[in-house]
């Protein structure tokens, strides 16, 4: 397990604070928990892979010494968000920082979807239990005057995305409700930001195929840390995860709307509907 302490940069510290990260078991998920670890957090992670979680938990008590807790929880699940709360609650764990992270993407044009509930659970997973969790969370961060709220969203957000329609009108629902949230909470001391990452190597592609976002480069899950860790620095409600991206983000305010949606439509088509897993 690979330090994401990088050289010559500034760490924050979080000693003494509890950070919970969903979609702890993998990829993104899992590098932002290590890198608060090594920052001196305590972690509370949230996924449905038990088992997985429990073996995260244990290398990262070994390697950086902190408490971790493990919360194997569906947030799809009725209630889900008021189970995070109560768990919490019997722990006797104050979140200091929220990672919003767990997602999903179904791949393929809607209406060759077989499995329609696949849709809607991306809404409830990528939208739903993220609003539940910050509204459940935020308010005793605004009562402390302190707190970090982080939703990671995608540079999906930007642009409707044919072939991923669903996934990236959640990631733009994201990306806007953070923003909205920073405006409401920046005087209360309760740092708020939306990370997008566009492509990145991660079991993602395990199951999407390797040709899910065609030529596109990945970022690697390291950098998408560094970017956070940086952007948690600033005030800004957006970082926009590696230089192309950002530029390309750009793009999308001068470029009209239906020759976006028809590059992006190009960009991520394939023969046949496919899931994929973000965390």
């Amino acid at each position: 397990m690979a330090s994401r302490l990088l050289p010559g940069h500034r760490a924050l510290r979080y000693d003494g604070r509890t950070v919970l990260v969903t979609g702890a078991s993998s990829g993104i998920g899992a590098g932002l928990a290590e890198a608060f670890a090594d920052r001196g957090a305590d972690l509370v992670l949230v996924a449905r892979r038990g088992d997985v979680l429990a073996s995260l938990a244990a290398a990262l008590r070994a390697r950086f010494g902190v408490r971790v807790e493990v919360l194997a929880i569906d947030l799809t699940a009725p209630e889900a968000g008021r189970t995070v709360r109560d768990r919490l609650a019997e722990l006797g764990r104050d979140v200091d920082v929220l990672v919003n992270n767990a997602g999903f993407a179904v791949q393929g044009p809607v209406a060759e979807t077989e499995d329609v509930d696949r849709l809607t659970a991306q809404i409830t997973l990528n939208c739903t239990a993220l609003v539940d969790l910050t509204a459940r969370l935020l308010p005793d961060m605004v009562a402390r005057g302190s707190g970090t709220v982080v939703n990671v969203s995608s540079v999906a957000a930007f642009q409707p995305v044919p072939g991923l329609a669903v996934y990236g009108a959640t990631k733009a629902f994201v990306l806007a409700f953070t923003e909205a949230l920073w405006a409401e909470n920046r005087r209360h001391g309760v740092r708020v930001l939306a990370v997008c990452p566009g492509p990145t190597e991660t079991p993602f592609f395990d199951v999407a195929g390797e040709d899910a976002v065609g030529a596109l480069p990945r970022r690697s899950v390291d950098q998408v840390v560094a970017t956070t860790i940086r952007a948690l620095e600033g005030n800004a409600p957006v970082a926009v995860d590696g230089l192309l991206y950002r530029a390309l983000t750009v793009t999308t305010r001068l470029v009209p709307r239906r020759v976006l949606t028809m590059v992006a439509g190009a960009i991520t088509s394939t023969p046949h509907p496919r899931a994929r897993t973000e965390a």
